[in-house]
């Protein structure tokens, strides 16, 4: 129970149907300037407003103190990945190594026979077992949030709200008289106040904000930066600069070189992808065929599925083949494999190893005026792996509240 609307109405729901409910709230990070702040989740004014529900719906709450593992397991990554010049979604980590991983286990522990959340997706018994389907409001729907769900875990959980749109939850807590009926929704980063995420990446990672220049493709130096974890894949806002050769021309972020303090700029037409990377592949439906699955995908949470064709690959990634090339295909950003409604899988988009102009003077190990740069899977081997280890420091989390 994260204190707003969506979690209240599943708790509502659960009890309707005749479980015996047990609301948990996890406090995840040090709040501070998010304790007060509209819009947060899992802040101080929440964990009230969850005891608040609690009360009126007579269950039992717990508060569980999940700071350490949610640091080492989502902010941790969170910096990392802008460090190294992604952009990472956050939420989607929270799902996988926190609340469907620690949380999920501590409810095995407890007895429980599932674990409800308050998420707008469909889980729906399929010929071979649980299937996780888009939520039936299109405009609501979170199943791209949901897509390293494993099998095993998603036959533990449930999504009540998967069915409703969201003024039927409103509607629902209002007439069920649940204090939190009209509360705002919360933010998709609840640890980064009032969106200031580059002094979250700083205050993490010291010294990522290091200035660089900003390179056109071609190698010329159009301006410098106070750091590339300001800047994501596709930004076209905030650059501060025009091409002299081509004025009326805007310019995007087309890359970005962290090694290098390089921020890559160029016309929109260079954005253009049509085949990438995946690494970290969940399958929920197990792997395609060797010569690949026709399936829809989607390469961002606010962007509309599209038609491509996914490969597995040896190295527990996969290749997608897009049908048309799209904009703005970000490395760190999710990829969500798509049957009609139904999840198949998804992975994370890779950082491709890639030869860029480098300016005036060339760089060794290559033609003169261009610099090999290093791949995303070289130069972070291995980190999954120890951040996968401290978010599983294997101790039950210390309840710091309950009744």
């Amino acid at each position: 129970m994260s204190g707003g609307v969506d979690s209240a109405v599943t708790a509502a729901l659960m009890k309707r149907a005749g479980f015996a409910v047990v609301g948990v709230t996890l406090q995840l990070y040090d709040h501070g300037a998010a304790t007060a702040r509209a819009g947060a989740c899992c802040a101080g004014a929440d964990i009230r407003d969850a005891r608040r529900v609690a009360e009126r719906l007579t269950i039992p709450h717990y508060v569980l103190d999940y700071e350490d593992r949610f640091r080492a397991a989502v902010m941790e990554d969170f910096a990392a990945a802008y460090a190294a010049g992604e952009t990472p979604v956050p939420c989607v980590r929270c799902n996988q190594r926190v609340k469907f991983a620690d949380l999920l286990e501590t409810a095995r522990d407890l007895g429980a026979a599932a674990l409800a959340t308050g998420h707008y997706a469909r889980r729906v018994e399929g010929p071979s077992g649980p299937e996780l389907h888009r939520a039936a409001d299109a405009a609501r729907d979170q199943s791209y949030f949901l897509f390293a769900t494993t099998r095993v875990q998603l036959a533990f959980l449930r999504f009540p709200l998967g069915a409703m749109t969201k003024a039927e939850t409103r509607a629902l807590a209002a007439e069920l008289g649940l204090p939190v009926a009209a509360k705002p929704d919360s933010q998709d980063i609840c640890f980064v106040p009032s969106g200031g995420y580059a002094r979250v990446v700083e205050r993490l990672r010291p010294g990522a904000a290091e200035p660089g220049d900003i390179v056109h493709l071609d190698g010329r130096v159009l301006g410098r930066h106070a750091g590339v974890i300001h800047f994501t894949v596709g930004q076209r806002r905030g650059l501060g600069l025009v091409d002299p050769r081509r004025p009326d021309e805007p310019l995007y972020v087309v890359r970005l070189e962290p090694a290098a303090r390089r921020v890559v700029v160029g016309p929109r037409a260079a954005l253009a992808v049509a085949r990438f990377a995946l690494r970290e592949v969940n399958w929920l439906d197990g792997p395609p065929p060797p010569e690949g699955r026709a399936v829809s995908v989607k390469v961002r949470s606010t962007t509309p599925a599209v038609p491509a064709t996914v490969f597995a690959a040896e190295d527990g990634g996969a290749r997608v083949e897009l049908a048309a090339p799209q904009h703005g295909v970000a490395p760190g950003q999710a990829c969500v494999f798509y049957d009609g409604t139904r999840v198949l899988g998804g992975g994370w988009i890779a950082r491709e190893p890639a030869a860029v102009p480098a300016p005036a003077g060339g760089a060794p190990g290559g033609p003169r005026g261009w610099q090999v740069l290093p791949g995303f899977r070289s130069a972070r081997r291995g980190f999954p792996g120890r951040a996968w280890a401290r978010c599983l420091p294997g101790r039950r989390p210390r309840v710091l509240s309950g009744r």
